[in-house]
């Protein structure tokens, strides 16, 4: 009989505790399961099920072979799955969904490029900072934090890692005084997300190890786009992204503060439901994605380190708009380069009430 069927049957025995049940299922008849079963024993030379009238168990052997067999059927459906999957063109509505601010910022590169290359896909883009179930909301995909994942069940992979930055004016600076040490944020106005977010401390690391500091609200938001405003205006010291704040800094209009700490990085990761029985509009999407960001560099210091030379003739032939008053995608955020001041003139520029964390 044909081996991997019979392996499948097993599974469907197993799982479903019940021949009758498999056979069911599986749309063969419960004679013919029993077969398969017996012919899989016959060939190991062991027994799998212990069978009685009423009840199925597993041997120690059926345990063992069962979370083999469950493996490579696995993997062998991934593969088929694959080669048919990139044997068809990737068409149909992609339903993704991003964190709001770092959706607005950096995903408009991505799925420009994406439609030109795959011009039947139609992006269907929702932007929220709440927990996603993926399956239940009907997304293809998500691009989100750690923090959205409500189902266990998903796969992810890291896309990007961004750092919290502490930054405030230079006017700001000069008339209040630049801190030194993380405890020293206690003495100034802070703009800070709800303590839902990151909790009530700061945790900083340095060259004497760990730092924990509560820093004096003077204003709470549930937007970093919101207190990136806060922070332009002077009022206070703010801890935001590095993808958001990174021109402001190349600019000069931000300085960072306490450069010798570190606080936790942001982990931006591909989220979907199963690798299994992936559409060729999702699976291609997930690698234009990966492409992208691993030549666009990871974020230090607010700004981009590109991962090799031609990065930077990439990003010159494509400029995307800027999206907030002075923020600009990651991948155009090369090291240390300022736009120059006629694209700067030119670029069109927009604002937005959308109310988000990252």
């Amino acid at each position: 009989m044909d081996h991997l069927q019979s392996m499948r049957v097993f599974v469907k025995v197993a799982d479903l505790g019940s021949f009758a049940r498999a056979a069911a299922a599986m749309d063969i008849s419960n004679a013919v399961a029993t077969r398969h079963v017996a012919d899989l024993e016959g060939r190991l030379g062991t027994r799998l099920l212990n069978r009685t009238t009423r009840s199925l168990s597993l041997t120690e052997s059926g345990q063992v072979y069962l979370e083999r067999a469950r493996q490579i059927l696995d993997e062998l459906e991934d593969v088929e799955q694959m080669v048919v999957a990139r044997n068809h063109e990737p068409v149909g509505t992609l339903r993704i969904v991003a964190p709001v601010v770092f959706g607005l910022h950096n995903l408009a590169p991505v799925l420009q490029s994406y439609t030109e290359r795959y011009p039947q896909v139609v992006p269907d883009v929702t932007l929220v900072d709440r927990q996603v179930d993926l399956v239940e909301e009907g997304f293809d995909l998500g691009v989100v934090t750690a923090r959205q994942m409500r189902s266990a069940s998903i796969v992810t992979r890291r896309l990007t890692t961004g750092c919290m930055m502490v930054c405030a004016t230079p006017a700001y600076l000069e008339k209040h005084g630049t801190p030194t040490r993380p405890e020293q944020l206690m003495e100034h106005p802070s703009l800070s997300l709800p303590s839902e977010f990151w909790g009530d401390e700061r945790v900083f690391t340095g060259a004497d190890g760990e730092v924990r500091v509560r820093p004096t609200n003077v204003i709470v938001a549930n937007n970093t786009e919101m207190l990136r405003q806060f922070a332009l205006l002077g009022m206070g010291i703010a801890i935001l992204p590095s993808y958001l704040i990174g021109r402001d800094m190349a600019r000069g209009r931000l300085v960072r503060v306490l450069g010798d700490y570190r606080l936790p990085q942001i982990e931006i990761n591909i989220a979907y439901p199963s690798r299994r029985h992936l559409p060729a509009k999702v699976r291609t999407f997930i690698d234009h994605l990966v492409d992208h960001f691993s030549q666009a560099g990871e974020l230090h210091d607010g700004l981009v380190r590109p991962t090799a030379a031609p990065v930077r003739a990439a990003a010159a032939r494509t400029v995307a708009p800027e999206v907030f008053d002075g923020s600009e995608p990651i991948a155009n955020l090369l090291d240390g380069e300022r736009a120059p001041k006629s694209a700067r003139a030119s670029a069109p520029r927009t604002r937005t009430s959308a109310i988000s964390p990252l």
